[in-house]
């Protein structure tokens, strides 16, 4: 995953099927399997998938990319898992399902008229790509609970079957805290583990929320902070972006980028009072 000292979670032995299809929930988790997922849409899944893919393969591991739902492309063009490896390099990109509208894939499938992707068959595909490859990203669309299927099964729901760990993609500013706990909360009552968070777009110039959000991220979503992506990451070149991944994604990820270093380039100012009152207390103080 990730790094080579990833440790996978508990297994246990179960099956499903779907269309005939038979799939072995044990056998689906030998390799790693993670899970990107979000507070939003437009948060940096995408980048922070690449990032993840880059890093991995930097270490000589083998990566492929799945895109269970892909909305608002139309046929022809590149999705998501193509520009994941347009930046980081040679991965297995796969998509599942293509819908053109930009909606909720649930959404986009009705109104298509084409067939929805659901849990079994998002984790049956994570499970052969996982026989063959040493690294699995599975990235969502939207945020944890969107809805792929008329039954109102989630990414949580394929997260799930597939026992797999949880990276959870926030974005720095104002908002943030109540949407990453939110998030945080449905994964632990679906007893999912988060693996950690990543800022997914990290501002040049960021503001005071943004610094204070640096301390206030893990502790929304209990997890660790486990990496920053710059905000033009996705501009870069692809020779630019894999050389740099690494630097933006803790050792847990198999980067090098060290979170306590960051906090403190980052921390934001002291407090100071400020005003006509403040200034008179000041001023009466002895």
């Amino acid at each position: 995953m990730p790094g080579r000292g990833y440790e996978r979670p508990e297994r246990a032995r179960r099956t499903g099927t779907r269309a005939g299809r038979h799939y072995d929930e044990k056998r689906s988790c030998t390799m790693a399997i993670v899970v990107i997922t979000g507070t939003g849409t437009e948060v940096g899944k995408t980048v922070t998938t690449a990032a993840v893919a880059a890093a991995s393969l930097a270490q000589g591991l083998s990566v492929a990319v799945l895109k269970p739902g892909q909305t608002g492309v139309a046929e022809g063009e590149p999705g998501d898992a193509a520009e994941v490896a347009r930046l980081a390099g040679p991965v297995t990109a796969v998509e599942l399902a293509r819908y053109p509208e930009p909606l909720a894939p649930a959404t986009a499938a009705r109104r298509s008229g084409r067939p929805p992707v659901g849990p079994e068959e998002i984790a049956e595909a994570a499970a052969k790509l996982a026989a063959v490859h040493d690294v699995v990203l599975v990235e969502g669309a939207g945020g944890l609970l969107v809805r792929y299927d008329e039954q109102g099964s989630t990414l949580a729901d394929a997260a799930r079957l597939l026992h797999a760990g949880v990276l959870l993609v926030s974005p720095p500013g104002l908002g943030t805290l109540n949407m990453t706990s939110l998030t945080a909360e449905a994964l632990q009552a679906r007893k999912l583990h988060c693996l950690g968070v990543i800022i997914g777009s990290w501002p040049a110039d960021p503001d005071l929320a943004e610094r204070c959000n640096i301390a206030e991220l893990p502790e929304a979503a209990q997890a660790p902070l486990l990496g920053a992506l710059p905000q033009a990451a996705a501009a870069l070149s692809p020779a630019a972006f894999r050389t740099a991944a690494p630097e933006w994604l803790a050792p847990q990820l198999g980067g090098v980028w060290d979170g306590e270093a960051f906090a403190r380039v980052y921390a934001p100012p002291t407090y100071e009072a400020a005003g006509p009152r403040a200034s008179a207390a000041a001023e009466d103080s002895p």
